[in-house]
């Protein structure tokens, strides 16, 4: 396995920073490098091994850690598909000591998605440059995030919906603490922060099975807190948490950002 690279002079490199991101999924119940450590693996003796690994992660940059396996992990796209192109804004940040997500809450008026926790972003408009464009806007829109304040780093896999007909490509950046933002009341009921240690914890996860169009579905559940974050949205994070933490590439992730059947 190649080694996690840090840019040099990092204060956040050191081997045991190193270490303890790489024994996490180990610790967690992941032996062969392709099975997701956090669907069913984070029970007992196992499940607080990890836990106590998130724990201590306050010592390692994991905003750093992610940065740069955005930068050396290339994105997967969707094949041919008759879906809407979509964006949505991964925005993540610090506050006290710790790297957070935002998400927001729909109001019940918008057209798609009403009352869900979901990333800023929506679908693409004929005036948008490019799907990044498309994200930055809709942030914008919503919430009144200034598009120059977002430091992109890259983007995660494209995944669909099926039953609201979008294909959605999710772009991570980090964004200043927010404070001062103006959410649209038409669109945004509440914004919902996150630390990002909430969901590098299998306990916080749950899934059920479904059938939708004779197919059987994998559905992901978080819970944060009094929030419970699902769909498409939780597919964003899932694939996020699994490209921080796993050793290899997985297949299995590729499949499941893929199939999606909530939304």
């Amino acid at each position: 396995m190649g080694a996690l690279t840090f840019p040099p002079g990092s204060p956040a490199y050191s081997a045991q920073a190193h270490e303890l991101l790489l024994d996490i999924p180990r610790s967690c119940g992941q032996t062969d490098g392709a099975t997701p450590y956090l669907v069913g693996e984070g029970i007992g003796e196992a499940g607080q091994e990890c836990r106590r690994a998130v724990a201590n992660m306050h010592r390692v940059d994991l905003l750093l850690a992610l940065r740069e396996r955005l930068r050396t992990t290339p994105p997967r796209d969707l094949p041919p598909h008759p879906h809407r192109r979509a964006a949505v804004l991964v925005p993540l940040f610090e506050a006290d000591g710790a790297p957070h997500l935002l998400l927001t809450k729909r109001t019940d008026a918008v057209e798609h998605h009403k009352g869900q926790i979901s990333f800023p972003g929506g679908g693409e408009e004929p005036g948008d440059a490019d799907l990044l464009a498309t994200a930055l806007r809709e942030s914008y829109e919503e919430l009144g995030l200034p598009p120059h304040s977002v430091e992109v780093w890259g983007r995660l896999d494209e995944i669909e919906t099926v039953v609201s007909g979008f294909a959605i490509t999710p772009f991570v950046g980090r964004i200043p603490r927010p404070v001062g933002l103006r959410p649209n009341p038409n669109e945004i009921d509440e914004i919902v922060t996150v630390p990002l240690a909430t969901f590098l914890d299998p306990a916080n996860l749950r899934t059920e099975q479904v059938v939708r169009e004779g197919q059987r579905r994998e559905l992901l559940f978080y819970t944060c807190g009094s929030h419970v974050v699902w769909g498409a949205t939780a597919r964003i994070i899932y694939g996020m948490i699994q490209m921080l933490t796993s050793q290899t590439p997985s297949d299995q992730i590729g499949r499941e950002a893929r199939g999606g059947a909530d939304r």
